[in-house]
């Protein structure tokens, strides 16, 4: 058997319709299949490439992490060098008030820890979030998640959950002094890339503060330099109580943590104690991973040039296919007519070689997240593919 008959063999299936790219090896802004078939990632693997497939830097950290030691201890108990250093430096990007790291394995179980810590910490059970929400597909952040197709196989689901439409002023008198925390994202990302205006976020931190809720910013794709500052939240002038992150965090590495005040994340350490346990959170190799992908972010000054390439993005996909281009730097969203019209022409482009994608709740939508090493020339050949592709299927 092959790798394709294996994979659809052996390997659990989520649609019945996977790309089934086979891809041998990775570098860059690029994937390589059998007999050397290369395809652009405008997607870097859905937000989490953001220093490109196998950066050197990242690599050479893992290498060193391998000499030394791998997992050793469920988290929180021995002193690793690793989890130290990067929660040092998670800590030197954020405001002083964010100042302590819970390191885990994902952005599920990121949002998991912060629904849990939201509870313990305030004394209060109701939580609140958005539609058309995305925090993951574990029980609990689909609790939280905002769409109902993904939700009702799966009922019952937790209690105490209610949704406010992101960026309505009106709904924001539903949060009350019952309400534990807010868990909004900042940049909604499956709902086809929504942004609020900075007025919308003061007046949602107002009423978190007027009620004594904590308020949570899903950062699991929006951070990591994905929208032009390292935190997308930065763009709006307000400091959360939480954030929570995962994807671009781990230069290809499985890793996430959610972020809080010392004296928050105080609250899982009594009453119960080990109020929160994770047995591979943290993992030393991932967390290594994560430390060179800030050094990374921050030395070669890709952040910088984030806006200019949306804005190349933008100045090229223009085609009366093409109803519109929404985006936070390089988190954006190419509004075509329907689904039936994107589908055709996301296929086509992958056959060219470019792989682009919609969102789960905007299946009218192409979804363009690349790498942020990708290059002027690299845009401009992949909007040239994808522009052949709208032609083609025009």
């Amino acid at each position: 058997m092959n790798h394709r008959q294996l994979f659809l063999s052996h390997l659990a299936q989520t649609t019945d319709f996977p790309l089934l790219i086979e891809v041998e090896k990775a570098e860059g802004i690029y994937l390589y299949g059998p007999e050397d078939r290369k395809y652009i990632d405008l997607i870097s693997g859905i937000g989490v490439s953001n220093v490109g497939h196998r950066h050197p830097k990242v690599i050479q950290a893992i290498q060193g992490q391998l000499d030394k030691y791998l997992h050793l201890m469920v988290y929180g108990e021995y002193v690793q060098s690793p989890q130290t250093l990067l929660a040092k430096a998670l800590c030197d990007t954020l405001p002083d008030h964010l100042n302590n790291v819970y390191l885990v394995n994902s952005g599920s179980e990121a949002i998991e820890g912060a629904m849990k810590l939201a509870k313990r910490y305030t004394g209060r059970s109701e939580l609140i979030s958005c539609v058309n929400a995305y925090h993951g597909s574990s029980h609990g952040a689909l609790s939280i998640g905002g769409n109902e197709i993904f939700k009702r196989a799966y009922r019952p689901l937790l209690p105490g959950i209610s949704n406010i439409v992101y960026g309505a002023y009106s709904h924001l008198d539903r949060i009350t002094e019952k309400t534990a925390a807010v868990f909004v994202e900042t940049i909604q990302g499956e709902a086809g890339i929504r942004v609020a205006c900075k007025e919308y976020f003061q007046a949602l931190r107002k009423r978190c503060d007027e009620t004594g809720t904590l308020l949570v910013l899903d950062e699991i794709q929006a951070g990591f330099g994905r929208t032009g500052k390292f935190w997308a939240f930065e763009h709006f002038e307000i400091v959360p109580d939480m954030v929570v992150c995962a994807k671009g965090m781990g230069g290809g590495m499985p890793i996430g943590a959610f972020i809080a005040n010392q004296k928050v994340m105080a609250s899982f350490k009594n009453n119960p104690l080990l109020g929160h346990i994770t047995t591979f959170g943290g993992h030393p190799v991932s967390a290594a991973a994560s430390l060179a992908t800030i050094q990374i972010l921050q030395e070669e000054r890709l952040i910088d040039q984030v806006e200019e390439k949306a804005n190349l993005f933008k100045k090229l996909l223009v085609h009366p296919k093409i109803k519109g281009i929404r985006n936070k730097g390089l988190m954006m969203a190419v509004e075509f007519e329907s689904f039936e019209v994107l589908k055709p022409i996301i296929d086509r482009a992958i056959e060219l070689g470019v792989i682009t994608d919609w969102f789960l709740f905007c299946d009218d939508s192409m979804r363009i997240a690349p790498p942020l090493v990708i290059t002027e020339e690299e845009i401009r050949n992949a909007c040239k593919i994808i522009l052949q592709a709208v032609e083609e299927l025009s």
